[in-house]
């Protein structure tokens, strides 16, 4: 695993943002990665002794520890864990959904009590210091990703009762996309005012393995929208806007692109379309991000997994707009060595 160090590589967030807009043939591979979980963090800053130059104690060790580990890996970008609370339960009243026990099934608005009830997030009211300190910190070639949940709609109706609600009470429904959108474009406006961000990535699973989760003609009119909002406030502060989405869109991915406007999509399976189909299809229109399918990552050994990561860089970068990862992320399941190689090909890899 050595090899992994063979080759210097510097963060350069403004290479990574030229190689998203296809500007040109990228200079080298760039990473990104939706999450990494935190068992994969401990081990891989245990394995390779990241932590001896840091203060435990220090109050905000968790980004000094997140910034030493990410530029020792390759990565122009760490994330910053900042969200706005979304209870799950309104004075303690169970999710119950009709015909379901799941507890994404239903959610705690479900009428119209519900609703002026529910005790939506204020931004002002935010602890953003750790902002405050990686503004100043955060090394000028780094930038921060923040997730904007927007598809906790989800979660605040319940998948299941939505289906019956877009019928039903379509009125309900819209006064939570337009309330939640409200809530997240006041957040992403906050975080946009920060050098330090550099993408916002909208989260929204939006499919499964065949299809869309809700028709296409209703994702179309009301929840584009609201990715549409997030987007242009992040490009009116000259962000990125990433979004990550997992499914089969094939019925609105041209909408992603034209309508909502989105800088880089993510999260890409082989049994839906690989991302070097993708790469043919959208690849001179908007930038994939990942791809490496997590599946056949944590199944295959060196040689199969070498291959194919050569494979896909070969497809996928001439031009620009394309960064290696995972397929959806660094899951605690992922081998360790796996990951290792994956980056390792990246980083040897000649463009």
């Amino acid at each position: 695993m050595n090899r992994l160090f063979s080759k210097t590589v510097q963060p350069d967030f403004c290479g990574l943002r030229e190689c998203i807009q296809r500007k040109s043939n990228p200079k080298r591979v760039f990473f990104i990665e939706f999450a990494q979980d935190s068992s994969v963090k401990n081990a891989l800053t245990e394995r390779f002794n990241l932590m001896k130059d840091l203060n435990v104690n220090h109050p905000f060790f968790f980004y000094q520890k997140e910034i030493t580990l990410q530029k020792f890996l390759g990565y122009d970008t760490i994330s910053c864990c900042l969200l706005p609370k979304f209870p799950s339960q309104i004075n303690d009243k169970k999710n119950e959904a009709s015909i379901s026990e799941d507890k994404v099934a239903s959610g705690p608005i479900q009428n119209w009590e519900d609703f002026e009830n529910y005790p939506w997030p204020k931004i002002a009211d935010m602890n953003l210091s750790a902002l405050d300190w990686l503004e100043k910190e955060l090394p000028e070639n780094m930038k921060c990703r923040i997730n904007v949940p927007i598809g906790f709609y989800k979660m605040l109706l319940g998948y299941e009762d939505m289906l019956y609600m877009m019928y039903d009470n379509p009125s309900l429904m819209k006064a939570v996309f337009e309330k939640l959108t409200a809530v997240m474009l006041d957040y992403t406006r906050t975080i946009s005012q920060y050098s330090c961000v550099g993408i916002i990535w909208g989260c929204d699973d939006m499919g499964f393995k065949t299809q869309t989760f809700f028709p296409p003609g209703f994702i179309r009119a009301n929840i584009l929208p609201m990715h549409k909002s997030l987007a242009e406030m992040a490009h009116q502060h000259g962000k990125l806007y990433f979004l990550h989405a997992c499914g089969n869109l094939e019925e609105i991915m041209n909408d992603l692109i034209t309508m909502v406007k989105i800088d880089a999509k993510h999260s890409f399976e082989d049994v839906i379309v690989p991302v070097t189909e993708m790469k043919k299809r959208y690849g001179d229109r908007v930038a994939l991000l990942g791809g490496v399918d997590v599946d056949f990552l944590c199944r295959a050994d060196e040689l199969a997994l070498r291959k194919r990561i050569r494979e896909i860089l070969e497809i996928c970068l001439p031009g620009g707009g394309y960064c290696l990862g995972s397929g959806n992320s660094i899951a605690d399941y992922v081998p360790l060595d796996n990951y290792l190689i994956m980056l390792d090909e990246g980083r040897n890899f000649n463009c």
